[in-house]
């Protein structure tokens, strides 16, 4: 039987194996951006790049036209690699391999860094599966300002090596989200209920910095429209109801409100229409918010009702009329796993990536993938592509697509891919199911 140690030195091979294709398809992607939903190039590529593996593959899952660009592959009772001798093609790669000393995950089934660990990931009363997130959509004008092309990279190299090594009883997804920056594909992925059954999912984000732990910030982006009267401005017998006044109220309005919502909040506003002529009574205007909360529960249940019903209270002022909808979907904050973050964290110090270790209730932005981590354990921690870089700037996009930037993400694959077997391990040997 092998060790973790000898399963974990066998899936970097097999990543050093496919370092060119890997970091060819990457290339590819960030040569050739595409906005979400119209992810054709990128979803073919990485199509191929399975079906060529031996996954079992699907474009557009369910019948959700928001996942057209939604895929997955999948290793199921595909046990790619049988014994050491099936690596003699890989056995000269030149493979960097966790080999700290002493590094323990003292509250995770024992798990080491030195190979001393028994090997035992079958479980024949059990089938165990393990999702690996891959992202792929651009930004406008920034191209891959995101480093998406890197995210898929990482979770295809780490869903092929695991599936080699981990065992008959491990079946492995690659799940291809689409959207990420706009309607969040995995959040109707989540709701299709494609990531239930699974032990847990897992993604690296690239970044300026090498950090695990932190949260996510829950937003529901809402839209708000006023329908008043027109009239002219110098009418002396109809004044009409100026929607635009209901609006800038508003406005006003939920500056002063955000000083009584829970910590974390944010509010974001912009207007999307405010009139067509200074000389007329504007009979219509909309605003559009970023609403956004430290939890879903402070956005559903505090946030979002207190602006709500301001708004309607200036429209009743006004004797106006409101509509009000959500033209984005409910981004969940994340609930990051400790038990894969503790793994994630040692593995990445095993890599020479010592990471910023961030408090739970830290975020910066939101992303889909909070929506997982209600369905599932699920982490997603950031390995540096360039020191202070910021995300959706000319300076990443052109990071995600240098030389350095394509090695990081082949470390992080192997990261990923280590994660992944130390947690198998985990949930074998404590019959975590």
């Amino acid at each position: 039987m092998m060790t973790l140690f000898e399963r974990e030195q066998q899936a970097c091979k097999i990543i050093d194996s496919m370092r060119q294709e890997l970091i060819g398809i990457a290339k590819y992607l960030h040569e050739n951006p595409e906005l979400g939903q119209e992810e054709y190039k990128a979803v073919a590529k990485i199509n191929e790049f399975f079906e060529s593996k031996q996954f079992q593959t699907e474009i557009g899952l369910t019948d959700c036209p928001e996942l057209k660009t939604a895929m997955r592959a999948d290793a199921v009772g595909i046990h790619l690699v049988k014994d050491d001798t099936a690596l003699a093609d890989t056995a000269g790669a030149q493979s960097e391999v966790s080999t700290a000393e002493g590094i323990t995950v003292t509250d995770v089934a024992d798990i080491t860094a030195t190979g001393t660990v028994d090997g035992q990931m079958d479980d024949a009363s059990e089938i165990y599966k393990m999702a690996f997130l891959g992202e792929y959509d651009a930004l406008p004008g920034l191209g891959h300002g995101c480093g998406h092309n890197l995210i898929a990279l990482m979770s295809m190299g780490a869903a092929v090596a695991f599936a080699c090594v981990a065992g008959s009883n491990w079946q492995t997804t690659f799940f291809g989200c689409p959207a990420e920056e706009t309607i969040g594909g995995k959040v109707y992925m989540a709701e299709e209920g494609l990531f239930k059954g699974y032990e847990a999912a897992l993604i690296i984000h690239p970044g300026g910095d090498n950090e695990i732990g932190g949260t996510s910030l829950a937003t529901h982006p809402l839209e708000v429209t006023y329908h008043g009267r027109s009239a002219h401005i110098a009418s002396l017998t109809d004044s009409g109801i100026n929607a635009l006044d209901c609006a800038v109220d508003l406005y006003q309005a939920v500056k002063e409100l955000k000083k009584t919502f829970p910590p974390h909040a944010i509010v974001g506003t912009i207007f999307t229409k405010a009139g067509e002529a200074p000389n007329v009574v504007p009979d219509t205007a909309t605003l559009r918010m970023t609403v956004r909360g430290g939890t879903v529960e402070d956005l559903e249940n505090i946030i979002l009702p207190a602006i709500k019903k301001e708004a309607q209270r200036i429209a009743d002022e006004y004797e106006a009329t409101v509509d009000m909808h959500h033209y984005e979907p409910l981004f969940k904050d994340m609930r990051q796993d400790p038990r894969l973050l503790q793994i994630f964290g040692q593995t990445m110090m095993e890599f020479g990536k010592r990471p910023r270790v961030l408090p739970d209730d830290e975020a910066d932005g939101s992303t889909d993938v909070g929506n997982v981590s209600y369905e599932i354990p699920t982490a997603q921690p950031t390995l540096s592509i360039g020191s202070g870089l910021e995300a959706h700037t000319p300076e990443f996009a052109c990071a995600a697509g240098s030389d350095f930037g394509f090695e990081q993400a082949i470390k992080g694959a192997k990261i990923m891919a280590i994660t992944a077997l130390r947690f198998a391990h985990y949930c074998v040997n404590t019959n975590t199911k």
